[in-house]
């Protein structure tokens, strides 16, 4: 029973694999707001989904100002960080300068949910500068 359910997984795999396209899309987090404090992540993020395996997110922020507050970009490791705005696990993508220009570029790699927040000046807490996504695979039409 085993050796079926393994070969089963293996080609369950493999036709996944095939199936993949390799289109992506470039998606700006937020549309035309951008990165900024005050604005629900979340909210967009759910709807402007699904995300798919090898789309690229951009992440686009002035940097650091007396005008504009300095914002940056964290991967959080769970959804207990996420949900708590707990940065102690976390992995800076991006510091407070690299959102200008073009934006900082995120490709979606993983199929797991991967937690996106910034850290500065409770932009996470209280500027809802967070959100989540599940990359799916893309499947041939």
């Amino acid at each position: 029973m085993s050796f079926n359910l393994t070969k089963g997984l293996i080609l369950l795999v493999a036709a996944s694999m095939l199936a993949v396209a390799s289109q992506a899309d470039t998606i700006v987090v937020g549309g035309s707001e951008n990165w900024r404090s005050g604005f629900n992540y979340t909210d967009w993020a759910l709807k402007h989904g699904p995300f798919y395996l090898n789309d690229v997110l951009v992440f686009k922020y002035g940097a650091p100002s007396d005008k504009t507050p300095a914002h940056n970009v964290y991967l959080l490791p769970n959804l207990w960080s996420y949900i708590n705005c707990d940065f102690s696990g976390a992995k800076l993508l991006a510091g407070p300068t690299q959102g200008g220009g073009d934006g900082f570029k995120y490709e979606l790699k993983m199929f797991r949910p991967l937690y996106f927040a910034s850290s500065e000046d409770g932009d996470c807490k209280d500027g809802l500068m967070k959100f989540f996504v599940v990359p799916l695979p893309r499947w041939q039409g």
